[in-house]
């Protein structure tokens, strides 16, 4: 259905005056409206059957809620002044059609699901419209979507959020016709689902005694006891409540890794048998589930009741971050692996995993994990969710498994928005809206028929840095309604303004209900680029999704009023200075404040050729991020720096000319908690010729640690055209550190050249 519709969208792609006025998201596959519309009018919906009357009070509620009556009436036949619901087999699973004309709205669809999507749309196509004078565009509307797994997770073992809270996240999803929502129910830091045969988890461990405060790297801690917990009566009111809006509750209950809080509960089911406690700090801990047989019944226990509340298909069993420490040291652990004949603690992991997929499977369950589950093998019938970038999930799906993509480039919602300094406090990263919407779930990589094993995807929110639910809707608004439009497979990058026309007519909506959304989105971007025209100097160029002539600027470092000059062409900066700016509209700044200060110094634009390519992610600029003249942020990771993961940096700059140096100056990043560590080691080096070159210093581990990162050498003039520079990475991360075992992430800026 979806493939007939998308080639009937490409042939009728001429779409009529008022498509442009409806904010409909995600933009279905086919709309031609014309000038006419349908008013509501104590309108009847028919139903048929009756179960279809849930769906039906969703909607109601909206238009109750602009203050007409609205009634149900399971009356069979056609009605004028009526929606109608039929139910058609000739339709596809999820898809609907929607027939709008002046007397009558037909809503067509062969199942319940596809009945709920149309209500969605024709609630979207009230937006903005007056309350009292509620009118539909008559025209016709024929809609599937593409993926099967369009989801959004979240985190409440860091911080915790009500049922009521949980409702509303329902809600937020089934608005924007997302299908499944993952549950991160149990961590370290807490445990969230009661199980009755195991009381001591939640009496024990769903309370903590204090928590980090301020970022991770500060370490710094309250002692407030915080926690909470659902019982298993509040977790079936959420999954009924799901149900209803056709969504899907995927639990999460973490393994072997991420333990500490069952472990503080039932210390037997560890390597060590404790004491612990609940955890304060986030990150990744040593002490995790022992693979023996007292923990094997333990989680089957638990698993069992699991799965007994939650219906649908998959179980995830969390499976990454999982430290080998206590495994290395545990007896029982290094005797069940030579009676199993695994060659180390990686072939433990995945005989654990699949201990544990057996008897799901014996249940009538899949489960599902994050990639780490690939090492050592990954269980015969297991999903797997690939969030370390997309090779987890590109090997999955080489291997014939299901795949749910969600990498933290695009996906993590716990990354900021916006410029750090006027956003609230997160755990790092940058991914604005734009970033969102671009996003390509099925990797370039695969074959045709590899890709048919990826579900689709889904974005995280985890909650270290958010503390409350209004917090969390700021981190879902609006990037949320960018994913459903890729997940649903109408999502154009490459014209982008047109969906963020619509999204910006959400906001009015959001703000009725008091929903607390991000405003990044009306922050002024910029780009930098060289000067080939000029020496040492780059060109920059201010956006804005709004009316990029409203955009003023100053560069003296005082503050931009809507009588400074307007930005209308690439400025040309030759000099160091700091780039303010803001969106104006009738003489009210209407965006944050836009600043950037720039080193302009004798590399700046110069040639640099990298051994090494920066990781796709982190690669803004390419190689010319090293000389475009800008400091990176330490909170702008995401931005700022080029990004290299498990390698060297070497990059060899050529200065054009031989030039007089004395000084040069490299800074680097070090963020833990993201698997970003300084270099262990930086080496300076000079030529004249780019054959023969000279060290001039180099710059060990100790000394770098000492200067936070900032690489810096003054010393006697020498003569030089080129400039080479090696970092070298600092390797494998360590036992007890987050992405323990995984290779770390070396993060350079500007080399500074005078």
């Amino acid at each position: 259905m979806y493939r007939k519709l998308s080639l009937f969208f490409l042939l009728c792609s001429t779409w009529m005056w008022a498509q442009q006025e409806y904010p409909l998201i995600p933009q279905p596959q086919f709309v031609a409206f014309q000038e006419d519309f349908f008013t509501i009018d104590e309108t009847i919906i028919l139903t048929a059957p009756l179960e279809m009357d849930a769906e039906a009070e969703v909607f109601i509620n909206e238009v109750r809620a602009r203050k007409k009556a609205l009634y149900i009436s399971n009356k069979a036949g056609v009605v004028e002044n009526a929606i109608v619901v039929q139910l058609e087999t000739s339709i596809a699973p999820e898809a609907y059609v929607l027939e709008i004309n002046p007397k009558v709205v037909f809503l067509k669809a062969s199942d319940y699901t596809g009945v709920q999507y149309g209500f969605q749309t024709l609630t979207q196509l009230l937006l903005g419209v007056p309350k009292n004078q509620l009118k539909l565009p008559c025209g016709i509307i024929k809609d599937a979507p593409r993926f099967k797994w369009r989801g959004m997770h979240l985190d409440v073992s860091r911080h915790f959020f009500p049922k009521e809270a949980i409702f509303k996240y329902i809600d937020y999803l089934a608005a924007y016709k997302y299908n499944t929502f993952h549950w991160h129910l149990t961590d370290d830091q807490g445990w969230r689902i009661e199980i009755n045969k195991y009381p001591k988890l939640t009496e024990v461990g769903a309370w903590r005694n204090g928590s980090m405060v301020g970022h991770y790297n500060e370490q710094k801690f309250n002692t407030e006891r915080y926690g909470g917990f659902y019982t298993q009566e509040e977790i079936r009111e959420v999954v009924n409540y799901a149900r209803i809006r056709h969504i899907t509750v995927v639990p999460e209950n973490e393994m072997p890794g991420h333990a500490r809080a069952a472990l503080a509960a039932y210390p037997q089911v560890s390597c060590t048998g404790g004491p612990f406690e609940v955890a304060k700090e986030w990150g990744v801990l040593e002490d995790v589930f022992c693979p023996k047989e007292e923990t094997f019944t333990f989680l089957q226990d638990v698993l069992t009741e699991v799965m007994a509340l939650f219906p649908g298909q998959y179980i995830h069993i969390g499976g990454d971050e999982c430290p080998k420490t206590r495994w290395k040291a545990c007896p029982n652990c290094q005797k069940r692996m030579k009676d199993n004949n695994l060659k180390d603690e990686h072939e433990l992991q995945s005989y654990f995993i699949q201990r544990i997929e057996k008897f799901v499977n014996s249940k009538g369950k899949k489960i599902i994990g994050w990639d780490e589950i690939l090492e050592g093998g990954l269980a015969p019938n297991a999903a797997v969710m690939s969030w370390r970038g997309t090779e987890g999930g590109i090997a999955a799906a080489q291997q014939k498994h299901q795949v749910v993509m969600t990498p933290g480039s695009h996906c993590y919602f716990d990354h900021y928005q916006g410029e750090p300094k006027n956003e609230p406090l997160a755990i790092g990263g940058y991914t604005p809206l734009e970033k969102v919407y671009s996003y390509q779930p099925i990797p370039s990589e695969l074959t045709s028929e590899e890709a048919t094993y990826i579900l689709g995807a889904q974005a995280n929110v985890w909650t270290e840095y958010i503390p409350t639910f209004e917090q969390v809707e700021y981190m879902i608004f609006p990037r949320m309604t960018a994913l459903s439009e890729v997940l649903w497979g109408t999502a154009n990058p490459n014209n982008y303004s047109n969906y963020f026309n619509r999204v910006t007519q959400h906001f009015k909506d959001w703000e009725t209900k008091k929903i607390n959304f991000s405003k990044a989105v009306f922050e002024i971007t910029a780009e930098v680029m060289p000067n080939p025209g000029g020496e040492n100097g780059v060109m920059y160029v201010l956006k804005s999704n709004q009316n990029p002539a409203n955009i003023h600027y100053t560069l003296d470092g005082s503050q931009p009023t809507a009588q400074s000059p307007t930005f209308s062409s690439a400025l040309t900066i030759q000099q160091s200075q700091k780039v303010k700016a803001a969106y104006f509209e009738n003489e009210m700044q209407k965006s944050a404040l836009s600043e950037q200060a720039f080193t302009i110094h004798k590399a700046t634009s110069c040639l640099v050729n990298l051994q090494n390519q920066p990781d796709k992610r982190y690669n803004t600029g390419g190689a010319f991020a090293l000389v475009n003249g800008v400091k990176g942020d330490p909170q702008k990771f995401g931005r700022d720096w080029l990004g290299v993961w498990g390698n060297d940096l070497v990059a060899l700059i050529d200065l054009g000319k031989k030039q007089t140096i004395s000084h040069l100056n490299l800074g680097t990043l070090e963020s833990p908690s993201s698997w970003i560590y300084f270099p262990k080691e930086v080496v300076f080096e000079v030529s004249t010729d780019g054959i023969k070159f000279e060290t001039i210093q180099t710059f060990s581990q100790s000394e770098i640690q000492q200067a936070k990162g900032t690489i810096d050498w003054k010393g006697k003039k020498v003569k030089a055209q080129f400039i080479k520079v090696t970092a070298k990475n600092k390797g494998k991360i360590q036992e007890g550190m987050p992405g323990a075992g995984n290779g770390s992430w070396l993060f350079v800026d500007e080399l500074i050249v005078e």
